[in-house]
């Protein structure tokens, strides 16, 4: 019999690290904008990142503790273990641990009150009730197709344009294409995630677009995102950024990390054969904003 887990190993494998550079992208690209601009401030930066972790981590409490109650999560899931189905930490903690790491993001979105005021503050409170309503309430998001739509919106335009604004109070169009690309990346990892779960999300009642849609239409969807994300760099040329060979070059590298992704996603592959697609679709997405910020700071 395997030894139990500490109980912080326990609790950092349910904040789910590999999702979590979904939190840290829109913030480095929407500071890559402001510093453009010459507006880069470390204090509501520094917020703003604490704020996306918090909140990631929030919603995959909540998912843990939701996905178990609506029989999401059985023996037959294939994937990282998840702490409640495993007994590893009780509904009751887990549930527990999800509205504390809401109360925690909420205070450090108080201190971006004097950069944004009270509209930022609305737009914080509806991010942190959609993480708890993706998979939970009366119409979880996650379970009627439109989890990509809420990780999109609140990991791209959000996350991004709200990271700008409370640095130089502007978000322009460049802003707007910048976190399109970093929102449609953000949602391939949804879309990992789902495509791998398909068959126990089917047999769960969990709709997500993947059940609905069929692997197909996921498989279009992923690679549709990594083709408008790897257009948005020279979309910027076109918008009056200059165009520079050696920092456009890179995201040739990135086009065929994506094919690569793309490729492995077949109706086929076993579910274990997914695990890493997801795992690399979180490192894309964090190299890919890495890699854009340096492209407008340097350009």
């Amino acid at each position: 019999m395997s030894e139990a887990p500490s109980p912080f190993r326990t609790w950092f494998a349910a904040t789910r690290p590999r999702t979590l550079p979904v939190s840290f992208a829109p913030v480095v690209a929407g500071a890559a904008l402001a510093r453009r601009d010459g507006a880069l401030r470390p204090l509501p930066l520094a917020l703003c990142l604490g704020f996306a972790v918090l909140a990631q981590i929030a919603a995959n409490f909540a998912n843990d503790y939701y996905d178990f109650v609506k029989g999401a999560d059985t023996a037959a899931r294939v994937g990282p273990r998840r702490a409640v189905a495993a007994g590893l930490v009780s509904p009751a903690a887990m549930l527990r641990a999800t509205w504390l790491t809401c109360a925690a993001a909420f205070v450090v979105g108080l201190g971006l009150l004097p950069y944004g005021g009270i509209p930022l503050l609305v737009v914080g409170v509806a991010a942190l009730l959609s993480a708890v309503l993706y998979t939970g309430g009366p119409y979880p998001l996650g379970y009627y197709g439109l989890g990509d739509v809420f990780v999109f919106i609140f990991f791209g335009p959000v996350a991004v344009c709200a990271t700008v604004y409370v640095q130089n109070a502007h978000v322009g169009a460049d802003s707007i294409l910048v976190s399109t690309a970093v929102g449609l990346l953000a949602a391939n990892i949804l879309v990992a995630n789902n495509y791998r779960d398909a068959d126990t999300d089917r047999a769960a009642g969990k709709r997500t677009t993947v059940v609905r849609f069929g692997r197909g239409f996921a498989k279009a969807q992923f690679a549709a995102a990594h083709i408008l994300a790897l257009a948005v760099p020279f979309l910027l040329v076109a918008d009056g950024y200059a165009l520079q060979p050696l920092l456009l070059a890179p995201f040739v590298l990135l086009a065929a990390w994506a094919w690569s992704l793309c490729r492995r996603l077949v109706p086929t592959a076993a579910p274990r054969q997914l695990i890493g697609v997801l795992a690399q679709s979180g490192l894309y997405v964090a190299t890919y904003a890495v890699m854009l910020a340096a492209y407008l700071v340097i350009r």
